[in-house]
């Protein structure tokens, strides 16, 4: 008896780091948002759409070339929060996703996209989320956060994240990018 509640005493701790995962499907688009929430940090994944991606691309005037290369990425709307008291450090190059034949892979980062863009005078950027940085308790960012996958792709994401001199990973299951076309579409 005695063992029994030691062992339920030291697990308490983790039930309450555990993360709360929300997932919110949109019948007349297809697209699942996903809202994990742990103590001190949120993240949201809202997939946007091939051609939401290309229109926003194209509306501000980018080439034809890397309007269309969006169309083969998976994109997402981030929204990253330090709900906490401490600083918040994330790093999207420690970010990784494995797919369904149990391949994992990295996201493309703002620093890859503009690497690849650096010879084309281009100055768009400030839609992609950083791929690190250091929030204050109260602040957040947001921006597209890309992984070079089809439209109506799944994947495992695997996340992580420093808090308070601690480093915390997680992973969320089954997250679904955005399909090519609206159900009916």
């Amino acid at each position: 008896m005695y063992h029994r509640f030691i062992t339920v005493f030291l697990l308490c701790p983790l039930l309450v780091h555990a993360a709360e995962v929300q997932r919110k499907f949109n019948p007349q688009t297809g697209i699942e948002s996903v809202q994990v929430e742990h103590p001190g940090f949120s993240l949201k994944l809202q997939p946007l759409s091939p051609d939401f991606v290309a229109a926003v691309f194209s509306a501000r005037g980018l080439p034809e070339d890397i309007v269309d290369a969006t169309r083969h990425y998976c994109v997402f709307g981030t929204i990253l929060k330090n709900t906490g008291q401490r600083p918040l450090h994330y790093d999207l190059k420690d970010w990784r996703y494995v797919t369904p034949d149990g391949k994992t892979h990295h996201l493309k980062t703002k620093t890859q996209w503009l690497e690849e863009w650096k010879n084309r005078s281009l100055a768009f950027r400030w839609v992609l989320l950083y791929e690190e940085q250091t929030y204050q308790p109260g602040d957040w960012g947001q921006g597209f956060t890309t992984l070079p996958v089809p439209a109506g792709s799944q994947f495992d994401l695997y996340y992580s994240w420093t808090q308070g001199g601690k480093r915390y990973e997680d992973k969320i299951k089954a997250v679904h990018c955005a399909p090519a076309k609206a159900p009916g579409g």
